[in-house]
């Protein structure tokens, strides 16, 4: 199954994929901290108010995540793009609520950075609370999955050697557009790729991961417990505009997507901050 959270006519519900339409869950209103499982199976659907996808704002999968935890240095070949050794365990930083848009929203150029960066990846949503979770219960903590851009301003991120000032920009962060649920597809090697006006510029898949799911949600909850409407983004591959030669960032007009196979793409158009 896969889900939504989506405004429509000023009010924000949850809906479930049906096709090209959502079909509204009733009593929900965005997924977040009460949604488990669950809940998003159990719910009633109201098909009376099914709405077309095209018709609606898609919101991000979980617009105010407790906490987003991010995963730098996961694919081999982006390691060996930024000239540094193999982790022995996950690089992490963390992002905010406030970093997040939607799918479809506009990727805003901030004044003060010119290096703005993409990085497709996978996003995990935490559906059961959780500490020290073992390794082979991981992925029963799973909600589901979704698409993201950890865009990232580099200027600002090699600023000091640590990344948080290049990662956690307001509303930088497209996240969407639907939640799928872990039975509704394998992801042991679903492709993952990022093109910037009609040209590939990151290709991997799944597979190609470090540090496996699984194995993030152990380390991560030894620290922090998880709650349900975490989210953690998994990597990026390699060929990030920072490390290629010529450079490339982004720019006013651009259009950058990110899709991995069955989870869905992330379509967003590049823009400078308008004059206050």
């Amino acid at each position: 199954m896969a889900y939504a959270t989506y405004e429509h006519r000023g009010v924000r519900r949850v809906g479930e994929v049906q096709g090209s339409t959502l079909v509204p869950l009733d009593g929900l209103t965005e997924i977040g901290a009460a949604t488990t499982s669950e809940i998003l199976t159990n719910a009633d659907r109201n098909a009376r108010g099914s709405v077309d996808i095209d018709a609606v704002t898609v919101l991000p999968v979980v617009p105010k995540p407790s906490k987003v935890f991010c995963v730098g240095l996961n694919y081999r070949e982006h390691v060996t793009e930024t000239k540094r050794e193999l982790p022995t365990y996950p690089v992490l930083f963390p992002k905010y609520a406030a970093s997040l848009i939607g799918a479809y929203d506009d990727i805003v150029l901030p004044p003060e950075s010119t290096q703005v960066d993409y990085e497709g990846e996978l996003a995990v949503i935490i559906g059961r609370a959780g500490r020290r979770i073992p390794e082979a219960d991981a992925l029963d903590h799973v909600l589901g999955y979704t698409v993201a851009n950890d865009i990232t301003m580099r200027d600002f991120q090699y600023k000091t050697h640590q990344w948080m000032q290049g990662k956690a920009w307001d509303a930088s962060t497209p996240i969407g557009p639907f939640l799928v649920t872990p039975g509704a597809l394998d992801l042991s090697s679903a492709g993952i790729r990022t093109v910037l006006n009609g040209e590939k510029v990151q290709e991997s898949d799944l597979s190609m991961l470090i540090f496996s799911i699984p194995r993030l949600i152990a380390d991560i909850s030894t620290f922090t417990a998880l709650t349900p409407g975490d989210v953690i983004l998994t990597g990026t591959p390699g060929g990030v505009g920072y490390r290629r030669d010529p450079q490339l960032f982004l720019k006013d007009g651009d259009y950058v997507t990110v899709e991995i196979d069955g989870v869905g793409m992330v379509r967003n158009r590049i823009r400078v901050e308008a004059n206050s």
